[in-house]
């Protein structure tokens, strides 16, 4: 499948048909770059956020969570650096009056130069077969060391204007490179200008004298300012970690491409305390550890990639996202950074507190490192949804359209069928569902033939249907039926427990990482 629009309106659709995501505020005509989830996204979301907190939190002996205000005080945010430096480079077109952020141009003009590169390796590889070293390519073909070049070049030159906010540098870059509006194709760019991100609003009435606070464009400033609070109430030891789960805000000007961007969104983030010195180390563990955690789900190993950040942000000496290969291409899903002691300096040298760690080894006080894992909710939701929906032609010729989500994942575990509507068939499959529901999120469902019954339950990745028929009443068997092989198996009803907790849970998947 070409990487267009296409696909992305075919996953709308389909969120929207059978109750994942709906646009918000959709009978007032919507509410740009926001969303609702509904019944099935809100449990697929819960599902997620359940194995991330499993993973990051349960699974830790030296990891906490909180759950901060979303309101702070005003200062957090200057000491942060998010007042004076949280900003996004734009550029309009003056003929189309679109506004796009310029780096984001740069990039996908940078994308196409590497999809210039893939397509001559597959060239290579498909003339060369088995005897194809794809390295020696690599460092060899003419067209892929010029293109290669090309982009190392363009890279320096954006990061070089970036850091020295350069904005006409970057104009300059756009037209020399003859990048056009995605729209009209035009080339007649205005002036580059930052923006800044955050969205403020007042606290108290006027009258009283209201004061302007923020809506946080991120969760981790809750963490660093309660960072002392933790570690004494805890008693935890230098490595440790905070997690929190939340919402954050973003004015994004360029909000688009479904729940990719938006602008309130839920972040899941882990802000890990270090010894100085060995931020860098343990860097490359949580890399390691949020990649396998991503794996562990098995949407293919090659939808995912590790890319290392051009600019550093303010506050970090180390930087990668984990990209993954959304219908639009590979795009950031999860970061990590070493955010050295920046955050927790900051705040010590705008509230005046000390927040510092005392070391019994060391016998004495210091500011930690910080290591951190982020990772956007919504974007991780979209990531699962668009890889595992798919098209699927059956050998008889008929076809089907299966979301073949993890079972752990899945909003519903099993979805409990009645044959027909009578002969004392619904009164055994709700009794069953009343023996099941304690534990698992089933569903009940009588109406439609069968067939109809296991089309939607295919579509919104029930992994799955239990059919109870005539001879359930004889002999307490019922027939499961497994999602994406469509097999059908003859089990006993006592057993159903067992074999949903096995084949459904998340301990097989938090194993794998």
């Amino acid at each position: 499948m070409q990487k267009n629009e296409d696909p992305l309106k075919k996953i709308i659709s389909h969120a929207k048909e059978y109750g994942f995501v709906f646009p918000s505020s959709e009978i007032y005509d919507g509410l740009s770059a926001t969303y609702d989830y509904g019944q099935m996204g809100v449990e697929l979301k819960n599902n997620i956020k359940q194995y991330w907190w499993t993973a990051m939190v349960k699974m830790q002996e030296n990891i906490v969570g909180i759950d901060a205000a979303i309101f702070m005080h005003p200062t957090t945010w200057k000491a942060s650096g998010h007042v004076d430096a949280f900003n996004d480079p734009l550029i309009d077109n003056k003929d189309s009056k679109k506004r796009y952020r310029a780096d984001v141009l740069i990039e996908d003009y940078l994308a196409k130069i590497e999809a210039k590169i893939d397509k001559e390796v597959a060239k290579g590889l498909n003339r060369f077969g088995d005897q194809f070293d794809e390295a020696e390519f690599r460092r060899t073909n003419p067209n892929v060391v010029r293109n290669a070049t090309k982009i190392e070049e363009i890279n320096k030159r954006f990061k070089k204007a970036l850091e020295e906010e350069d904005l006409k540098d970057v104009k300059a870059l756009i037209e020399e490179l003859e990048i056009a509006d995605p729209v009209s194709g035009s080339k007649n760019w205005t002036d580059v200008r930052q923006f800044n991100l955050m969205f403020s609003t007042e606290l108290g009435s006027t009258a009283d004298g209201a004061s302007t606070v923020y809506l946080r464009p991120e969760t981790a400033q809750g963490i660093f300012v309660n960072f002392l609070n933790v570690q004494k109430t805890s008693r935890l030891k230098i490595p440790f970690g905070v997690a929190q789960i939340g919402k954050a805000f973003r004015n994004e000007i360029i909000a688009r491409q479904f729940i990719f961007r938006m602008r309130e969104f839920e972040q899941m983030e882990m802000q890990f305390f270090v010894k100085p010195g060995t931020e860098l180390k343990w860097y490359e563990y949580w890399k390691s550890f949020r990649i396998n955690w991503h794996k562990a789900l098995e949407l293919g190993d090659e939808n995912y990639r590790f890319h290392d950040h051009l600019k550093l942000a303010h506050y970090a000496n180390a930087a990668a996202d984990i990209e993954f290969d959304f219908p639009m291409g590979f795009k950031e899903l999860e970061g990590i950074h070493s955010r050295t002691d920046f955050d927790l300096k900051a705040h010590e040298e705008f509230s005046g507190k000390k927040l510092q760690y005392f070391d019994p080894e060391e016998n004495k006080n210091y500011v930690p490192y910080v290591v951190e894992t982020s990772i956007g909710l919504d974007r991780m939701f979209l990531a699962v949804f668009s890889s595992c929906l798919k098209d699927e032609e059956l050998e008889d010729g008929s076809s089907r359209v299966v979301l073949n989500l993890p079972p752990a994942l899945s909003p519903i575990k099993a979805a409990i069928l009645p044959l027909i509507k009578k002969d004392g068939l619904p009164e055994k499959a709700r009794e069953i569902f009343g023996t099941l529901k304690y534990d698992f999120s089933i569903q009940y469902d009588e109406k439609d033939s069968i067939g109809k019954r296991y089309r939607r339950q295919d579509a919104i990745g029930t992994p799955y249907s239990i059919t109870v028929d005539h001879q359930s009443l004889e002999d307490h068997t019922v027939t499961i039926r497994e999602r994406d092989s469509m097999k059908q198996e003859r089990v006993a009803i006592d057993s159903l427990y067992a074999i949903i907790e096995e084949r459904a849970s998340f301990r097989n998947v938090l194993k794998k990482i």
